[in-house]
């Protein structure tokens, strides 16, 4: 075996021990690593396969480091979900074991904005349900939801009072939603959004715009969710394309 081969194995295993201790409540959310020194003795390993592990603990968000404070363990976000899962905020919440709740802001007929007629594929004068909701889990705010829908899907007496929307869109207008193109994003402190969700300064917004397509292969709902960064993450599978 090549001493790059055994340093690399090192790295991985202080990367395997550290995420064991964070899973296991020996080392806890936002708890202060010891010093490299220190830290790297009582691991039995160099300084350098240390710093090698917590650069890549750091990139992973498990940990972050603070130039001349220390380095502390992050809150592990308690939802996670598969990118290429298309699942409605309400299941992601059911299948984490959580009771799923909604704070209704706004459910009204508006005039579309350019964005929005170009997204929902719209013609001259129409216009849409706009959305805008607080979803929670056992109770505590996890995600700001501003959903978009075509109004000619429904009577002008429909308005969205809880739950999920995938199940309205089936219930209201017999529409089930197929797939859908998503874009994610980051953002930091947003005054409003922020506030509504609970969120301090220091925690950065997930923003996933996803545009959902029916069974018809026609946009019926745009939707931009805004999730606590340190109570949910996405992840996605990538395969190697055959050669």
């Amino acid at each position: 075996m090549s001493l790059e081969n055994v340093q690399k194995s090192r790295y991985i295993m202080v990367m395997e021990r550290i995420k064991k201790e964070i899973k296991e409540g020996h080392l806890v959310p936002g708890e202060r690593l010891p010093s490299e020194n220190v830290y790297a003795k009582q691991l039995g390993v160099s300084r350098a396969t240390l710093r090698e592990a917590l650069r890549i603990l750091e990139e992973e968000n498990i940990i972050s480091r603070k130039h001349g404070i220390g380095t502390f363990v992050n809150q592990v976000p308690v939802f996670s979900s598969g990118i290429e899962e298309l699942n409605s905020i309400t299941e992601m919440i059911h299948s984490a074991g959580k009771r799923p709740g909604t704070e209704v802001l706004l459910s009204k007929y508006v005039t579309p904005t350019e964005e929005d007629k170009e997204k929902l594929q719209l013609q001259d004068g129409e216009r849409i349900l706009l959305v805008k909701r607080v979803r929670t889990a056992d109770d505590r705010p996890l995600v700001y939801c501003i959903d978009k829908v075509p109004a000619r899907l429904f009577s002008e007496e429909s308005h969205l009072l809880g739950g999920s929307l995938f199940n309205f869109l089936e219930q209201e207008a017999e529409v089930h939603i197929d797939y859908a193109t998503a874009d994610i994003t980051t953002v930091g402190y947003h005054e409003d959004i922020s506030a509504r969700l609970k969120c301090s300064k220091k925690i950065p917004l997930l923003v996933l715009k996803q545009l959902h397509y029916s069974t018809l292969d026609k946009p019926v709902l745009y939707s931009i969710n805004f999730f606590r960064s340190d109570q949910f993450s996405f992840n996605v599978l990538r395969k190697r394309t055959q050669r």
